[in-house]
């Protein structure tokens, strides 16, 4: 019955969009070419470390699109073409709703309670995957189609543009700050050596004819090209544009990479969150193209499959949950490591279409700090936890407060102001996002009676491995 109760709170929550109907229109003759569709200032080339092998791959390029459920997409005969070239994973699941935790987990291993898609800033002890790839020197970047870094990237909307690449809208921008993963952390986005790292695609096309893509690739199309406001026959022509091009382009595909095409979240929240999701590349082994992969995956599993492949360490947070992050089987295969078994068609799965009940730093109503790691955690990279200097690993556990009826702003609405407009890190005076004088950790403190630390730890696995252990209703 709770179960229940936590699911029918979910369902409340679930949005609803509005598909726009227009045609698809190419911003230029080829994904390799510039377009003037692609407003902001260009970075330039960038320099990647030398190339460093991996066990499975060399290059990991994920391609997340929008809120469409499972069966929507296979009956895109377009997405049935891919299939038909890659491993379709028919047992891969978002982790929760809506949108943004979801990416919160791709960048950072953890949705730390968040249950909206809000501005969120996490403190600059929060690792990412990026502390583990630069650990390794394995080169990475963020590509979103008319991003540019060089707006405040503390502003929830990067683009405030009418035109898009593809037709036009006026509300909502075409790009989201909550769809990049990694710029939710100052650990990257108060960084500018890892700032300038998110690229548009007038940069994709130049780091792409420079033989210059880095070996960790994150991409995120526009809200009309992901199906986020428009339909799976819009998204599937802006597939047919770019991606089905690259796959033939070497610089982009060689007989090394492995890509990742899926979806953030199913649309229907009753559902149980299951996406449609590819695995395409030269790297795929030829007698698995064509075919299905049962075993149970979710958002995690980019992770840990990224950190088996390298051996990288860990954040400890899901990426070392043993339900959570099984390895993609190949990957585990040519790794050593040993997944857990369960597959699409495994009793007692978890729930992980539930929105808006676990405790954590995004969660106002339930707030804690960001607790330390589980530094004993083991990730399938088999490295150490991933943690800051000066973090304070004891503090692992909080009494959830509840920020709203105390009268205190969440720190992580907080805008930290970083300013890259002038093509280096200004940093303008911080503001709140909400009218509340009581903003930082120090009130909450004086308000809980607790003693916070000033700076925060990354946290363990605690909100997923809580979701984790919510059993499916059955």
């Amino acid at each position: 019955m709770v179960a229940l109760a936590l699911l029918a709170g979910a369902l409340a929550a679930a949005p609803a969009y509005a598909a726009i109907a227009q045609s698809f229109v190419p911003p230029a003759a080829n994904p390799s070419s510039t377009s003037t569709n692609y407003v902001g200032k260009n970075n330039g080339t960038i320099h990647n470390s030398p190339k460093v092998t991996g066990k499975a791959f060399d290059r990991f390029i994920q391609i997340w699109l929008e809120n469409t459920d499972f069966a929507t997409a296979a009956s895109s005969p377009t997405f049935q073409k891919l299939a038909q070239e890659g491993l379709l994973l028919d047992g891969y699941y978002g982790l929760t709703h809506p949108s943004e935790p979801n990416y919160a987990v791709a960048g950072l291993g953890d949705f730390f309670g968040m249950h909206g898609d809000s501005f969120s800033a996490f403190p600059k002890n929060t690792s990412s995957v990026v502390d583990l790839l630069d650990a390794k020197n394995i080169s990475w970047a963020s590509y979103q189609i008319r991003y540019s870094i060089y707006p405040l990237l503390a502003i929830p909307y990067a683009l405030t543009a009418a035109s898009t690449d593809s037709l036009s809208i006026s509300a909502p921008p075409d790009y989201v700050r909550k769809h990049s993963p990694l710029i939710l952390t100052d650990s990257v986005a108060g960084v500018p050596e890892r700032a300038l790292r998110h690229r548009n695609f007038n940069d994709f096309a130049v780091d792409l004819n420079a033989s210059a893509l880095p070996q960790w690739m994150f991409v995120t199309p526009n809200l009309v090209d992901d199906a986020h406001d428009s339909t799976i026959d819009f998204t599937s022509s802006w597939l047919e544009y770019w991606l089905v091009p690259l796959l033939q382009n070497q610089n982009f595909n060689d007989n090394r990479t492995l890509i990742l095409l899926t979806f953030d979240e199913a649309e229907t929240y009753t559902q149980p969150n299951q996406v449609f999701t590819l695995l395409l590349g030269g790297a795929l082994p030829q007698q698995l193209v064509g075919q299905k992969d049962p075993s149970y995956y979710t958002h995690c599993s980019t992770l840990s499959t990224v950190q088996a492949n390298w051996g990288l360490g860990s954040l400890g947070r899901c990426d070392t949950n043993k339900t959570l992050a099984n390895v993609f089987e190949f990957v585990a295969n040519a790794t050593g490591y040993k997944n857990n078994g369960l597959t699409s068609n495994s009793t007692k799965l978890p729930m992980t279409n539930l929105t808006g009940v676990f405790p954590g730093y995004a969660n106002t109503e339930m707030w804690t700090p960001v607790l330390a790691p589980n530094v004993s955690a083991v990730g399938a990279g088999g490295g150490s936890v991933f943690v800051y200097p000066g973090t304070n690993t004891s503090l692992t556990s909080w009494s959830p407060q509840n920020l709203t009826a105390m009268g205190v702003t969440n720190p992580i609405s907080i805008d930290p102001g970083y300013d890259y407009s002038n093509g280096s890190l200004v940093t303008a005076a911080a503001a709140p996002s909400s009218s509340s004088s009581k903003t930082a950790t120090g009130s909450i403190a004086a308000a809980t009676g607790k003693s916070a630390a000033t700076s925060f730890a990354v946290p363990a696995m605690g909100v997923l491995v809580a979701a984790a252990g919510v059993a499916a209703l059955l």
